[in-house]
Order: structure tokens, then C-alpha cells, then sequence
């Protein structure tokens, strides 16, 4: 149960941020393509933290790949339709349709500059903070689908650099298991 709550938070906030990544910030900072370390916390109601680190790389086509270094070994590919899962520890492939009402271009046309670094882009009723530093974002803050807390910090970022498509091919042994979802 504890599992596939974090696994439900955890693909929520992914789809989220790819979206944020590949269209908000293009308005913003006319970001194209962005790439970068991450350390991201997630803090619920009770004050309990989950702590991930790893790398992301996002292009304005909807693509995204999350590679989760710590404290789990994790793959998440994210095209515009679907989102696979890589979890090398336990042999496993889980294939997700995406099904979203998310609208890309609200989301862009309501992002407004609060202050020389911040902004604030709302969705719905959700609101993302997206901070700024030397032209590159630095952080990207929310509060997800469950009201926890959660936190974004980038480093080492790189924008509007070419990416190889090849890169956002989800790539895994044949001999994983492979769950549809």
C-alpha cells in the first residue's frame, strides 16, 4: 500500500514537472530544451520526507527522462501519450497510459513574474512557484494531487542544447518484466 501510494505520488509530480518543463518555462525563460542534476523532496501533512536525487533532460515535444540515482535506482521515460518505468532493482518495466486533462497552454499564458526570480504559474486550482537564477531555473515548487509539499532544486542545468532524440527511448533488458498498467 505504502509502495504504490509513493509510486502514484511520484508519477503524478513526474508528469507534472515534464509539462512545466517543456512549456511553461518556454514562455518564461524561452526554454526549448533543459537538462539538469536534481534533489527533490517530498513533504506530506504528517512532516514525513521522501528524498530523490538523480538527472532530467526535457524537450518542448512532450519528452522527458528522469534518471533516479538515489535512494532507488529508477528510469522514468515520459512521451506526450505514455510514461514507462524502469526499475532495474526488481527486473521490472511498468507502461502507463497517460490520460491528462492538463492544459499546456493555460498553464504557460497564466505564468506571471512576481519578482526579479520568481514566478508563479497556475493550473486549476494548483499553483507552481518556479525560480530563476542567471537565466536558468533553479527550483520548481508545488503542492501535489495530495496536498504534500514538493520541492524541486536543479543544478548543473543546461538550456536550449541540442538533445538526441535516442535519449528518450526507453531502453531495459528483454527479460524484465513487463507490467501494462
Amino acid at each position: 500500500m505504502y509502495n504504490s501510494w509513493k509510486k502514484e505520488i511520484l508519477m503524478k509530480t513526474l508528469l507534472i514537472l515534464t509539462f512545466i518543463l517543456s512549456f511553461s518555462n518556454a514562455s518564461i525563460l524561452d526554454i526549448k530544451t533543459f537538462e539538469a542534476d536534481f534533489n527533490q523532496t517530498i513533504t506530506d501533512e504528517k512532516n514525513n520526507i521522501l528524498k530523490y536525487n538523480g538527472h532530467v533532460i526535457a524537450s518542448h515535444s512532450n519528452n522527458a527522462k528522469w534518471n533516479y540515482t538515489s535512494p532507488i535506482l529508477k528510469d522514468v521515460y515520459i512521451s506526450k501519450y505514455e510514461a514507462v518505468i524502469v526499475e532495474p532493482e526488481i527486473e521490472q518495466v511498468i507502461i502507463r497510459t497517460i490520460s491528462s486533462d492538463f492544459d499546456f497552454f493555460s498553464l504557460v499564458k497564466s505564468a506571471k513574474k512576481i519578482s526579479k526570480n520568481t514566478y508563479i504559474a497556475k493550473f486549476n486550482t494548483k499553483e507552481y512557484k518556479i525560480e530563476e537564477k542567471d537565466g536558468k531555473i533553479k527550483s520548481i515548487s508545488f503542492l501535489d494531487h495530495y496536498e504534500n509539499k514538493v520541492k524541486i532544486l536543479f543544478s548543473n542545468q543546461k538550456q536550449n542544447h541540442k538533445i538526441d532524440s535516442k535519449r528518450f527511448t526507453p531502453n531495459y533488458p528483454m527479460d524484465f518484466d513487463i507490467i501494462r498498467d
